[in-house]
């Protein structure tokens, strides 16, 4: 309901952050057999989820690869026509 309350279509949400840290622990006991006590282990944590929409997919342009030889590559690209030219 909060979705719907920003004016966001909730089919069209997507997790863009997901965070996870580690929160203090509580002081927290639990009682044993024989009058014992021990500390009750527990692992709490803040877990931060943000939602977008998201957007219409555009792709890109397609680019032109532009090759960069070193001075070894032309000399063997050189030698290789050479040798099949005769």
């Amino acid at each position: 309901m909060a979705s719907q309350a920003k004016g966001l279509d909730v089919e069209k949400l997507i997790i863009s952050h997901i965070q996870v840290n580690q929160a203090p622990k509580m002081r927290r006991r639990t009682f044993r057999a024989h009058g014992r006590i021990n500390a009750y282990q527990s692992s709490p944590s803040h877990i931060e989820l943000v939602l977008t929409e998201a957007d219409a997919v555009v792709e890109k342009a397609k680019e032109e690869k532009k090759v960069r030889l070193n001075s070894r590559q032309k000399g063997r690209l050189v030698s290789q026509k050479r040798l099949t030219a005769a």
